[in-house]
This record gives structure tokens, C-alpha cells and sequence, in this order.
């Protein structure tokens, strides 16, 4: 449209966008051509067209941009604009002051002896100029270039408003994108997995290119990717960091090399999205990580306050029972004790003690469950305990076809406790392990120590528990065993034993792959020399 309104053989112009020039020429005989320049490092934020051929034409066109020139002289408009009739004349006006861009390979030479240089501002920092040839010499008048500076305003502002409206939609794009992601993160019952796919279909469309773009975010090993996804040359990344740490990548890929005119495969804003995204990502992990702890120790808390209510309830039953339990067997071993009984009476003397006995041994359970029977504490090495506890069951893991492995760590601290107590634990879960792998399996028991802790873990590969056994296991008279193979009290008095020393006990289990406790007991005040 220059070429035509103009009347000149050659114009051209160049615009400045961030750090890539973008020459646009047209010519009567020539097709328009397009290319883009990167803009020297030194000069970033200069206009500086480079003439091959005549390095005074490169300081006039800078001096024009920038405006150091003097304007007084009949070359020059009022607005700084050059123009001559014969391009020669160049040497006559050029003062080789720096200016605003660097551009390449601007041909003037006396091919075309007519040359106006109009400035063109775009923005504040955007700049470029308009550069019109013609072959004729003397082509120009004054009234002409003043036109053209006119026409450059005029550019200018249709330019600048279109920047404006590529950013916008750009930022339409960005906030979209985030808003989106956003609400993903407060929708409830929607899986962490759910989530991060989710967030994983909304990158593409907030990118330059939606059409050739993909997206994928690796979090702790795991890939959530849109369809077709392949790494390729031309892809942005973002660490996902939580507690200073990378958990992960959320990674953006265009599938082809991005048009040539283009200011480079991504936008400087998709930069801060990415990494906006990342934030995101971590951010929603840790509300997920925190919304866990917190349920859990809601159900921590529900659950003690459930254990301690049935403790009361056990205590008083306990002590209920104790008494007339304690009259019954001893009025039956004093008969029992009687001259001349009838041998079938004497018999059922016998199951009457027997029965009783097993009911007190109960009752003592429900007492240690319920913490009714204070430990009676002194210095206990954990490691001996272990020692001389699984010494009475080396025959039988061999029997069953069950690896035994201890491993005890050396110079482990002691600690203030009940050992009778604590080998009730130990016999307890060891117990628990064995029957949990009738077929055979690996039996571990681990010590080891902190500060101010012991630890003691019991680990099997047997038959694991389901989640809802798992919430009942510490519950008296709660057992998965068949009729008679059990009181269902075990896991209770090793809850009972264990809180009464201030620990506190540990639970993993999975169906089908086996169980592990853990046990942490305070070391308690030690005794000084």
C-alpha cells in the first residue's frame, strides 16, 4: 500500500519486538518479504540498521530514530525525518550518535539516490522506521516526507494497538488458565491424581499455539500428560519445589518449530505462567498434605477418645467381676481341699478353678488395657528383652516354615519401664506375626534408637489387615480369629501397656503383603551416677 501511495520503488520498514527486529520490504518489481533479526546483545534496546556498504547511511538511520541530529538543516523535517535527493550527500548530516535498535543489512547505495528515513514510534520503548527508495533523484518534496510522517503516526498507533490486543488476549489466556486451575483445587472429593490431569488439560489452550502444544506434569514419579504427548526440541519447563526440595516438572511442548517470524518459540509471558503453574502445583500438594495430617489426627483423636471410653467401661467391668470372681475361686479350692468328695464332684471343682483362673487372667488384661495396673519401672534393655523373648519361639518359626531375622542395633540406649510388660508386648505381636502367615513367611524384629526414644518394630509378610480392621485392631474383644483361637485382647493390652509408658504405637498394613508395628518409647529420666 506504500509502494502504491508513495510512488517509490522500494520501501521498508522495521519495527522493534523485544529482542527481534522484524523487517517487512516491498518493492514494484520485488514480492514483499518478511524476515526477523535478532537484536545484538550490547544494544538490546537500540535501533541501529547496519549498511553494508556505506556505514554513514547506519549513523544517519540511528541518528534519526533517536533524534540526534540537528533539525534546522533543509534535509530535515521539523519531526526529524531525513530525506534527500541524492543519497550521497549522506556524509553531509550524519552525526554517529548512537540510537534505539540494531538491525541488519539495510541496502542503500546509488541504485536508489532518493532516501526518507521517517521515524516511527510505537510505545515508549518500541521503535522502528520507515525507510522509502527511489530510483528517480530529487524524487521527494518536504510537504511529501511531512505526509509520510503522518502515515508513520498513524502505523504507529494501529501497531501499539494491536500489541495491545495480542497482550490482552494473552493475559485472557493466562488468567483463564489459572482461574481454572484454581478451581480445580477447590472442588472436594476429587483425587490428587484427578486434579493434577485436570491442571494438565488446561496448559495447551493458555499457550501462543494451542494447536501443536502439549503438556505433562512428572510429580514423585508419576506422568500426567494430555494425549499424544512427546518430548520434543521446543518445550518450556517449571520445577514443582515444596520444603525447598524438586518433587517434580510440569513441562509445555510444541510439536513443530514454531513459525519463523515469530519472536521466539515461547512468550516472555508464558515464562511466568509456567512457573505461576508450578507454584500452583506445590501449593495444592501441600494443602492436599496438610488436609491429610489434619484427618488424620482427627481420626487419631477419635480413636484415643474411643479407646479411653471403652478403658473406662473395662475398668469398671473389671472391677465388677474381681471380687465375686475372687469369692468363687476361693470357696471352689477350699471344697476342692474337702475329704471324701465324690470323684465327679471333685472334677467339676477343677473346671470351676479353671474357669476362674482364665476369667482372672482376662480381667487382669481388661486392668492392663484399661492402665489399672501401674508398670512397675527400672532400667530395661530392649535389646535383651527381644533376646530372650524370641528364644522361646526360634522352634516354632522353624516348625512353620518362618524366617526369623533380628536385627538389633548396638549400644542402644536404656529405658525406664515394666520388662515383665514389655515382654508381654513383644510376645503379643510376635504372636500376632506368626499366626498371620500360616503358610510360611519372614518374621523381622528391629531396635533402634533417637535421642529420646527406642524403637521396636515387628514386621511379617502375612496375610496384612483391610483399612477397617486396621481401625478396630486396638479395641478389647475385637479379633479376626476363628471361635476359641483367640479373647481378642492381645492388640488391646499392647495399646494398654504401651500408653501407660507415655509411647505410642505404629501400624502398616496391606492385604496380602504383610503387617509392621512400630513402637516408640520414651527413654524417661535416667539415673545419675
Amino acid at each position: 500500500m506504500l509502494v502504491k501511495f508513495s510512488g517509490c520503488d522500494m520501501v521498508e520498514l522495521w519495527v522493534r519486538e523485544e529482542d527481534n527486529c522484524l523487517r517487512c520490504r516491498a518493492g514494484r518489481r520485488e514480492t514483499v518479504s518478511l524476515r526477523t533479526v535478532p537484536c545484538e546483545e550490547a544494544q538490546a534496546s537500540a535501533i541501529s540498521p547496519c549498511f553494508r556498504r556505506d556505514s554513514r547511511a547506519e549513523y544517519l538511520c540511528r541518528d534519526v530514530v533517536s533524534g540526534c541530529l540537528d533539525s534546522s538543516s533543509p534535509v530535515f523535517t521539523r519531526k526529524g525525518s531525513f530525506w534527500t535527493g541524492d543519497v550521497t550527500k549522506l556524509r553531509d548530516f550524519s552525526s554517529g550518535v548512537g540510537g534505539k535498535l540494531t538491525l541488519e543489512s539495510l541496502d542503500v547505495s546509488r541504485k536508489y539516490p532518493s532516501l526518507a528515513v521517517v521515524p516511527l514510534g510505537i510505545g515508549k520503548e518500541n521503535t522502528g522506521l520507515i525507510q522509502l527508495k527511489s530510483r528517480n533523484r530529487y524524487f521527494f518534496t518536504q510537504n511529501e516526507v511531512e505526509s509520510y510522517e503522518g502515515v508513520a503516526q498513524t502505523l504507529g498507533i494501529a501497531l501499539a494497538h494491536q500489541r495491545a490486543q495480542a497482550a490482552l488476549r494473552e493475559r485472557i489466556k493466562e488468567l483463564t488458565c489459572l482461574y481454572g486451575i484454581a478451581k480445580l483445587a477447590e472442588r472436594e472429593g476429587i483425587s490428587l491424581e484427578e486434579t493434577l490431569q485436570g491442571i494438565v488439560e488446561l496448559l495447551p489452550p493458555a499457550w501462543q499455539y494451542p494447536d501443536i502444544a502439549s503438556a505433562r506434569i512428572v510429580l514423585d514419579g508419576k506422568s500426567y500428560s494430555t494425549r499424544g504427548f512427546r518430548n520434543g526440541q521446543y518445550r518450556q519447563t517449571a520445577d514443582i519445589v515444596l520444603d525447598s526440595s524438586v518433587w517434580g516438572v510440569v513441562t509445555v511442548v510444541y510439536a513443530q518449530k514454531r513459525p519463523e517470524l515469530d519472536e521466539g518459540p515461547f512468550l516472555t509471558e508464558e515464562r511466568s505462567l509456567i512457573d505461576a503453574v508450578a507454584r500452583q502445583v506445590a501449593f495444592i500438594i501441600e494443602q492436599r498434605q496438610a488436609e491429610e495430617e489434619r484427618t488424620k489426627l482427627q481420626d487419631q483423636l477419635r480413636h484415643a477418645d474411643r479407646l479411653a471410653t471403652i478403658g473406662q467401661l473395662a475398668a469398671g467391668v473389671a472391677h465388677e467381676l474381681n471380687e465375686p470372681l475372687g469369692s468363687i475361686l476361693g470357696f471352689a479350692e477350699l471344697a476342692r481341699k474337702t475329704s471324701d468328695l465324690p470323684e465327679e464332684a471333685t472334677q467339676d471343682l477343677e473346671k470351676i478353678v479353671k474357669a476362674s483362673l482364665q476369667a482372672r487372667e482376662v480381667i487382669k488384661k481388661l486392668m492392663l488395657f484399661a492402665r489399672q495396673m501401674p508398670p512397675q519401672k527400672s532400667q530395661v534393655d530392649v535389646n535383651r528383652i527381644v533376646e530372650e523373648g524370641l528364644s522361646f519361639f526360634k522352634p516354632r518359626c522353624a516348625k512353620e516354615g518362618i524366617e526369623l531375622i533380628c536385627s538389633l542395633a548396638p549400644r542402644l540406649p536404656k529405658i525406664i519401664a515394666d520388662p515383665g510388660q514389655l515382654n508381654q508386648v513383644m510376645v503379643n505381636l510376635v504372636v500376632n506375626s506368626i499366626q498371620a502367615m500360616p503358610g510360611g513367611g519372614k518374621l523381622t524384629l528391629r531396635t533402634s534408637g533417637s535421642k529420646d526414644h527406642v524403637f521396636l518394630t515387628v514386621e511379617d509378610t502375612g496375610t496384612g489387615m483391610s483399612k477397617e480392621v486396621l481401625k478396630r485392631i486396638f479395641l478389647p474383644f475385637f479379633t479376626t480369629k476363628d471361635v476359641g483361637q483367640g479373647t481378642g485382647l492381645g492388640l488391646a493390652v499392647v495399646h494398654g501397656i504401651i500408653s501407660a509408658h507415655r509411647g505410642s504405637i505404629q501400624v502398616d498394613s496391606k492385604l496380602g503383603q504383610g503387617t509392621k508395628f512400630e513402637i516408640r518409647m520414651p527413654l524417661g529420666e535416667q539415673p545419675t551416677d
